[in-house]
């Protein structure tokens, strides 16, 4: 079974390292734009951001401490 995610957003906190990293890949793959939420590895998230859009995806890194409730705010302006 193949689950298609095309027209969704995904946010990943932490996606640009890790398990977060592993998420986002495989969100996008299954056709969800990712938003990749990161806080201090701007680096990693930007690399990401750039691979699953060089694999034909939608992706976009966006720097938010989530424990901030006016960055989190800022930051689901940018999904919708």
């Amino acid at each position: 079974m193949k689950t298609d995610l095309t027209g969704q957003v995904a946010l990943v906190t932490g996606g640009g390292r890790g398990i977060g990293r592993a998420c986002s890949l495989t969100l996008a793959r299954l056709g969800a734009k990712v938003i990749i939420n990161y806080r201090r590895s701007r680096d990693s998230a930007e690399r990401l951001e750039k691979d699953i859009v060089g694999e034909g995806g939608e992706a976009r890194a966006y720097q938010a401490d989530v424990l901030d409730s006016a960055a989190v705010a800022a930051m689901f302006q940018l999904i919708r």
